[in-house]
This record gives structure tokens, C-alpha cells and sequence, in this order.
């Protein structure tokens, strides 16, 4: 199993570092990551991570410039990739078909090879623009994944919620996590938890 990992500067480099460290730990699994620039002083700047933490994840790393690599080939088969997180910057340059560098580069190969594309877009409010660009790529064959975490696995830390997301990923990449939280239909939720009838409001 041969999947690409991109991470641009978007917020969240949080994302990228959990989703490769839930892929390292199947054996089975060789990880090609592209880390932008602004990438690496996001990371740097949330959460104190070195651009070689995420190398140390990695089988393969490539630079941005290198658009003769062989992940710019469709020759070069993969099970997929994911840009986590997805700048607008990023997925508009994808929308367009703006090869510049190798992450666009990655991404227009597996849209045109009809390979898994999964964009963690991270941006809100959205205006009209970004709505078109994600509708095109939805056209395209790409996946429109934000990180938008639900709660019903009632999560304890950042990374509970971090995890959520990213083990939708995992999903629609066809590795799913073990220990992924889903939703069983309430029954995880306390009996503790008081019952309250839709719409009424406590009073004192």
C-alpha cells in the first residue's frame, strides 16, 4: 500500500502528523510525503514540531521543486493521497489544474488516473469562490474532507477530536483504524446522563 501525503501551510499541521502516525503503524503501508515550506513554520508555530518529526514518519520525502519526480507520473501507481491540511491556496491551484509544484503536481495526477484524492480543506467562513472550487474538484473525482469532528464519541483532549477526522481519512483511504470511535446508534452514551425532552429549557 503506496499513498502520498501532502501538508501545506493551512492551520492544522496537527492533521498531517497524526494521519502518518496512524499509517506507520501498519507495516503494509509505505508513506510519500510532500511538506510546503509554510508547512513547516505552521507546524513550527502551533505546536513546536520540526520539519524532520514529519520526515522521520516518511519512507520517501520530496521537495516542492522537484516536479520531475516520480510522483509526478501517473506511471508511478498509488493507492491515493491526502493533503492534510488543505490550504485554499492549495485546493484552488488543484481546482485549476495549476501543476507549479509537485503537490499540485501529486494531486492532478491522481485526478486524472482516477486515483483516491482526499483534500482536508481548512478555512471557514467560505465564500463563493472556494464553494466553486470545491464543487469542481467534487466533479473532478476529488473528496472535500474538512476537519469537522462530531461529538458523539464525547471526546476528552484535542486529540480525541484531532483523531475523529482523521480516522475518516484512514477510511476512505481503505485502512481503517482499529481504534477508531464510531457511532453505534447512542447506545456508548452514560445512562448518568440526565434525559431532556427537544426544545425545553431548564428554569431555575
Amino acid at each position: 500500500m503506496r499513498f502520498i501525503i501532502g501538508i501545506s501551510g493551512a492551520s492544522g499541521s496537527i492533521y498531517g502528523y497524526r494521519l502518518m502516525e496512524k499509517l506507520r503503524r501498519r507495516p503494509e503501508v509505505e508513506l510519500h510525503l510532500i511538506l510546503t515550506r509554510s508547512a513547516e513554520r505552521t507546524a513550527f508555530l502551533e505546536d513546536g514540531r520540526s520539519a524532520q518529526e514529519f520526515r522521520a514518519l516518511a519512507d520517501f520525502v520530496y521537495s516542492m521543486e522537484d516536479i520531475g519526480s516520480r510522483l509526478a507520473s501517473g506511471s508511478f501507481p498509488t493507492g491515493g493521497m491526502a493533503i492534510a491540511p488543505c490550504s485554499v491556496h492549495s485546493m484552488s491551484a488543484i481546482a485549476a489544474g495549476l501543476s507549479s509544484n509537485l503537490l499540485i503536481r501529486a494531486a492532478d495526477v491522481c485526478l486524472k488516473e482516477r486515483r483516491k484524492l482526499i483534500l482536508m480543506v481548512r478555512e471557514t467562513p467560505l465564500h463563493l469562490g472556494h464553494l466553486r472550487s470545491m464543487l469542481a474538484l467534487t466533479e473532478m473525482g476529488a473528496i472535500i474532507l474538512p476537519p469537522v469532528p462530531g461529538f458523539y464519541h464525547k471526546p476528552q483532549s484535542v486529540l480525541d477530536i484531532v483523531d475523529h477526522s482523521v480516522d475518516r481519512v484512514l477510511d476512505l483511504l481503505g485502512v481503517p483504524a482499529e481504534d477508531a470511535q464510531r457511532w453505534d446508534g447512542g447506545k456508548s452514551a452514560s445512562a448518568s446522563e440526565p434525559k431532556r425532552k427537544p426544545g425545553v429549557r431548564k428554569t431555575k
